[in-house]
């Protein structure tokens, strides 16, 4: 397992989520980058709408292609997304805690995203997936990234899309510190 050590030395909440680092999973190098304003108080969700991984190989090769896709085509300076979660709980570093991603148009220079690999329409994400999301919002806190007073939403509390798929934002809204109000 390959764990991102800055990530989750010396911190009590963070001994429990598996953290593939860009290194490890290929990532190209960025464009650009700008740095967030920390701690955020906003946190998305999100779904890649692509094929779910399930196993290291096939998720690292997901996550490759969905950052080409985000600077190829989307004409993005990397990935979009904070972090990448797959369906056995992995966690793959997107742009991290510090950068500014491209996930949420209006709201990513106020907020981190975290995006389940696959499609979530209808069927929500494995337990593992939706555990790792959790521990990882108190990681964020703990480490001073994510304010502990943070507000949670899906994509489409925000923007028009169906993001992040019924059955995941239906759970989502049974979390602590999802918002019925828009930020």
């Amino acid at each position: 397992m390959v764990m991102m050590q800055s990530l989750i030395s010396g911190t009590g909440s963070c001994h429990n989520v598996h953290i593939v680092s860009r290194s490890a999973w290929g990532a190209a190098a960025p464009k650009s980058v700008s740095n967030l304003h920390l701690p955020v108080n906003l946190v998305f969700i999100h779904h890649t709408e692509t094929p779910a991984c399930h196993d290291p190989a096939s998720c690292k090769s997901r996550v490759q292609n969905i950052q080409h896709y985000h600077m190829s085509t989307n004409g993005w300076a990397d990935i979009g997304y904070s972090f990448l979660v797959a369906e056995d709980g992995s966690i793959y570093e997107g742009r991290g805690w510090d950068r500014v991603g491209a996930h949420t148009q209006g709201y990513n220079e106020r907020g981190i995203a975290f995006s389940f690999i696959g499609s979530y329409s209808g069927s929500k994400p494995p337990a593992a997936a939706l555990t790792a999301v959790k521990n990882m919002i108190q990681c964020g806190i703990s480490l001073g990234k994510v304010a502990s007073s943070y507000h949670l939403y899906g994509h489409r509390d925000v923007n028009p899309t169906s993001c992040p798929g019924d059955a995941l934002y239906h759970e989502i809204q049974t979390w602590p510190h999802y918002s019925h109000t828009k930020p």
